[in-house]
């Protein structure tokens, strides 16, 4: 196991709330799948997502800052050039962790999460790894 992979499964296992930012509603799309999948797993997933009031259940939020509870993790569902903005407000909340999904890289972001001093993790998947890590271990 790499450390990476290491802190990714202490992460995992510490976390109870994640909060999808940019969870869609549509069933095929793969933020909802991997919310699906947080939740069967025994996470309580926060959408974020300003276009919708309600997603798989649970009320949406138009912002990370208009949640009303801790978060342990943000994972983001976005472009790239979008995200930084997002990032910012996240360090705001101080979540253990902050999960760029697959295909998404943005160094800045990293910097500013990793200079707050929280964990960031950009180009993975949440479902796999945690299917990897946890779920099969």
């Amino acid at each position: 196991m790499t450390s990476q992979e290491t802190k990714e499964k202490e992460v995992l296992e510490q976390s109870k709330v994640i909060a999808v930012v940019g969870l869609s509603p549509d069933e095929d799309k793969p933020s909802n799948i991997v919310a699906q999948y947080l939740i069967s797993h025994g996470y309580k997933v926060i959408p974020v997502n300003p276009g919708h009031g309600n997603i798989l259940g649970q009320k949406s939020y138009k912002t990370l800052s208009d949640i009303p509870e801790n978060v342990d993790i943000v994972d983001i569902f976005m472009r790239a050039e979008l995200l930084l903005p997002v990032v910012e407000e996240a360090v705001r909340i101080r979540p253990k962790c902050i999960w760029l999904q697959l295909g998404i890289i943005n160094e800045e972001a990293k910097r500013l999460a990793e200079d707050n001093g929280i964990t960031f993790f950009m180009d993975r998947c949440i479902k796999i790894e945690h299917s990897k890590l946890i779920a099969h271990g």
